[in-house]
């Protein structure tokens, strides 16, 4: 087993993070997976109908505009608009899963519909690099057909990994956010707009006001570690997942201070905790 992870189940992937907040997973099954795929490749499908249509049109355009026009000229024209469909013909089958699971945050748009996203096994989002690794080795995990060389290689481990996930390090997760735990506290609830994403610019106004001194000093410099950690990779984060560890350090935090966790932002606590920790002259 890799370090710092734990399977409570099945299905369940638990990844310790360097916040010392456990992040859990359900890792996406076979029958998800497929139609996801199922869907995907229908709207690729749908592109080569388009490209043939396109094709057809200007073919025939071209043969009616062939006896006002030099030949030789007519012919390279359409040379050149064959080179160009091939060209996207070959994006296309190569291009569509890479650029979507890379600039869309792991989600081609199967797996959108599905709430399915495709996660690095440390939690993180994947790169470009990623991306490019695992569908380079889909055209054989498509061998002989139907993906059978892919379905067979998921059956024989527990994170349902096809080759292409295991040379690039993924893991194909369920979203589920509907199951996530919201940011409550009493009855309201933290809007995603409010969170800040330059926690290091200015102190949080009233920072000082919202911990006392003697709180602030049962923290020590593991805590200010965690919470700058925290702020390092909050924008390589889900939003549900970082709301979600928010709350979780927040509620932490407070524990170790021995004060009640306060009604608002749990970033917001957060960064005050931090400037003041930081503004007390404290060496760490």
């Amino acid at each position: 087993m890799e370090p710092f992870e734990t399977r409570s189940f099945s299905d369940q992937l638990n990844i310790a993070t360097p916040e010392q907040v456990e992040l859990q997973f359900p890792v996406a099954g076979i029958g998800s997976r497929f139609l996801a795929a199922l869907i995907d490749h229908l709207l690729i499908t749908a592109g080569y109908v388009l490209i043939g249509i396109l094709f057809v049109v200007v073919v025939l355009s071209s043969h009616s505009l062939q006896s006002s026009l030099d030949g030789a000229t007519t012919t390279t024209a359409q040379k050149w608009f064959i080179a160009l469909l091939i060209l996207f013909v070959f994006c296309l089958q190569w291009g569509y899963f890479v650029f979507f699971e890379a600039l869309r945050h792991g989600q081609t748009p199967g797996k959108r519909l599905m709430k399915l996203r495709v996660i690095k096994d440390s939690g993180r989002q994947i790169t470009v690099f990623e991306a490019l690794a695992r569908n380079v080795l889909r055209v054989i995990d498509y061998l002989p057909s139907m993906y059978l060389v892919g379905v067979v290689t998921m059956l024989c481990n527990r994170k349902n990994k096809r080759l292409g996930d295991f040379v690039a390090g993924t893991v194909v997760v369920h979203e589920r956010v509907d199951e996530q735990p919201l940011l409550y506290r009493s009855t309201t609830l933290v809007a995603p707009e409010a969170i800040h994403l330059q926690p290091w610019s200015t102190p949080p106004a009233g920072a000082s006001a919202i911990f006392a001194a003697d709180a602030i000093a049962r923290l020590d410099a593991n805590d200010l570690r965690v919470m700058e950690t925290f702020f390092a990779r909050a924008l390589d984060l889900p939003m549900e997942t970082r709301m979600e560890m928010a709350w979780r350090i927040a509620q932490q935090m407070t524990t170790t201070m021995r004060v009640p966790l306060p009604e608002g932002n749990p970033e917001r606590l957060i960064e005050a905790m931090a400037h003041a920790m930081r503004g007390g002259g404290a060496r760490f």
